[in-house]
């Protein structure tokens, strides 16, 4: 299972929905820059595959971010799980 979360503005938790091959997950991701690029404030509707009664609507212009992860119970080195994190430039 892949995951796509979105990180939206002024939010502490990402948003998050999941597909079950990589090519869906990779076409979800392609939608979501597509709406970010066009700088309009749409609104980007999707569905959950893991759970169907799941949907979401953001407005594309409050998209800060977008990651796919592939959901299988295993964690990074540091033995966070994988996610958006905070890093601040020097």
């Amino acid at each position: 299972m892949f995951t796509i979360d979105l990180s939206i503005r002024n939010t502490a938790f990402p948003i998050s929905v999941q597909r079950k091959s990589a090519e869906d997950a990779e076409a979800v991701y392609q939608l979501i820059l597509a709406a970010i690029r066009s700088g309009n404030p749409d609104v980007v509707e999707l569905k959950c595959e893991g759970k169907t009664d799941k949907k979401i609507a953001v407005r594309a212009s409050e998209i800060s971010g977008v990651q796919i992860i592939q959901k299988d119970g295993v964690t990074t080195s540091s033995g966070r799980p994988p996610g958006f994190a905070a890093l601040t430039a020097e």
